[in-house]
């Protein structure tokens, strides 16, 4: 199960993800996370205790990113483990949502 917790730094919010993000996860994040997210500015989307990311938590990603953009939030994504980055540069993801969303 997906969980998730926020803390507001300084200019931005930084968000952790903990659990696989799967088809389970995408309601978590699509129902809770997203509306809450719309109202700042930066936001870093930590993905460092996230093991398992399937084709539902990626198509969860883009569309978060591109939602996000939208919205005029400037959003990253960091902490990505290399077994998950492998898979991500495997279908292209960095180029996708643009090199600068992954730090």
């Amino acid at each position: 199960m997906l969980k998730y917790t926020t803390v507001e730094k300084n200019d931005f919010l930084l968000v952790s993800l903990e659990g696989d993000l799967d088809i389970e996860g995408t309601e978590v994040v699509n129902e809770e996370l997203i509306p809450e997210l719309v109202h700042y500015h930066s936001i870093n989307i930590s993905l460092e205790k996230v093991p398992f990311v399937d084709s539902s938590g990626m198509g969860l990603l883009i569309s978060l990113v591109n939602t996000l953009k939208e919205q005029n939030v400037k959003i990253t994504i960091s902490d990505v483990q290399d077994d998950v980055f492998e898979v991500f540069e495997l279908i292209q993801l960095p180029e996708i949502l643009g090199e600068e969303v992954f730090i």
